[in-house]
C-alpha cells in the first residue's frame, strides 16, 4: 500500500535475535517513521543510559543530538569533538537500545568524501540513519547568535549523492537539514534548497527556524505541499500545540536536547546541595536508587550469563 508520499515503506533483511523470531531492521523502523502517514516522535538522547531511558518511555526513535553529545563531553558543538568520538558515543548508544537512532551527522564532518565514510562506519555499527545540515565546518550551532553562512547548493547535493550511493542498506536514511531560515533567508531559498536536496536524493528533509513562532514552518509548509518527508525541531517555538504541525503533514518532530538540559539540572541542584550542606542524607530521596542503576545496566542479565557460563563454585 503506497503511503502519503507515493511509495511504500520499505523493509531491510530481518535479523535473528535471541527469541529466533524475526524483527525489522533499525533503519527499516526509521524509515517507517518518516514516512508514517502519522506524525511520528524522535527523543534526544547522548549516552547508552539516556538512550535506554528513551526507550522505556516508549519512544519509537532517538536523535543523537550533536550540541547533546558534546555537552555531555564537555566541548563546545562546533566540531571539536571530532566525528570518531562521536561514534563511539553513537555505538553506546545503539548497543543499548532497539531504538532506531538519527544521528545528528553536522555537515558531515568534511566534504562528500567524509560525509560516504562516515555513512560506511555508521552502517558497521547498526545505525539506522544521519542528518547533515547545509552549513559548512566546522559547523555552529544554530541557535548562537552569529553569522551562519551556508554551503553551495550544487555542493551539499553532491555530499547527498554520495552517502546515498555509498549506502548498502537501502533502508538508511539520509535527512537533508536546511538552515536558510536561521541564516536570515527569506522562504525562496529555504525551499530552493529542500527541492534540490530531495532531488539529490535525500529521504526527509528537515526545515530548522530559531523563531518563538511557528511562522517558518507555516510559509514552507503551505508551498511545500507534502511533496516529500518533512522534519521539524521545535525548541525554540515549543509553545505551538502538536496538533497544528499534525495538520500541516509534518512527518517527524525532533525533541532535541531535553535530556541533556534536564540532566545539567538535576546535577547542579544535586551537587549545590550536597556541598552545602556537606551531607547526602536529604539529597538520597531525590535522587534513584542505585538498584535502578544496575537496572539500567542490566546486571541482572550479567547474573543469569554467570550462572549459566562460569563453573559451578559449590
Amino acid at each position: 500500500m503506497l503511503g502519503r508520499f507515493g511509495f511504500s515503506p520499505l523493509f531491510s533483511s530481518s535479523f535473528l535475535i535471541r527469541t529466533f523470531a524475526t524483527s525489522p531492521s533499525k533503519s527499516s523502523q526509521l524509515r517507517k517513521l518518516i514516512t508514517s502517514n502519522d506524525l511520528e516522535f524522535i527523543m534526544e538522547a547522548h549516552s547508552g543510559i539516556s538512550a535506554k531511558i528513551v526507550q522505556e518511555a516508549g519512544f519509537k526513535g532517538i536523535w543523537a543530538s550533536g550540541l547533546s553529545i558534546s555537552a555531555s563531553l564537555g566541548v563546545r558543538d562546533s566540531n571539536e569533538a571530532s566525528w570518531t568520538q562521536v561514534l563511539d558515543v553513537v555505538e553506546y548508544m545503539n548497543d543499548a537500545t532497539s531504538l532506531p537512532i538519527l544521528l545528528d551527522g553536522d555537515t558531515g564532518y568534511g566534504n562528500f568524501n567524509n560525509a560516504r565514510r562516515l555513512v560506511r562506519k555508521l552502517e558497521q555499527r547498526g545505525v539506522a540513519g544521519v542528518c547533515i545540515e547545509d552549513k559548512l565546518f566546522p559547523k555552529t550551532n544554530s541557535f548562537i547568535a552569529k553569522k551562519q553562512p551556508l554551503a553551495d547548493v550544487s555542493e551539499f547535493c553532491g555530499k547527498i549523492k554520495a552517502m546515498k550511493e555509498t549506502q548498502t542498506d537501502p533502508d538508511f536514511v539520509v535527512v537533508a537539514r536546511v538552515e536558510a531560515f536561521i541564516a536570515g533567508w527569506p522562504l525562496e531559498e529555504a525551499l530552493k534548497r529542500a527541492e534540490a536536496y530531495r532531488l539529490a536524493g535525500a529521504d526527509a528533509v528537515l526545515i530548522h527556524s530559531k523563531k518563538s513562532t511557528s511562522d517558518d514552518i507555516d510559509a514552507f509548509m503551505k508551498e511545500w505541499n507534502n511533496r516529500h518527508p518533512v522534519v521539524i525541531v521545535p525548541t525554540k517555538y515549543y509553545n505551538i500545540p502538536t496538533d497544528h504541525f499534525r495538520k500541516q503533514g509534518i512527518s517527524l518532530i525532533i525533541w532535541a536536547n531535553h535530556n541533556v538540559r534536564a540532566s545539567i539540572q538535576a546535577m547542579q541542584q544535586t551537587s549545590k546541595q550536597i556541598f552545602q550542606e556537606q551531607s547526602i542524607a536529604k539529597v538520597e530521596s531525590q535522587v534513584v536508587s542505585v538498584n535502578e542503576v544496575f537496572r539500567l545496566q542490566d546486571e541482572n542479565e550479567l547474573a543469569q550469563a554467570e550462572k549459566k557460563y562460569l563453573p559451578d563454585q559449590n
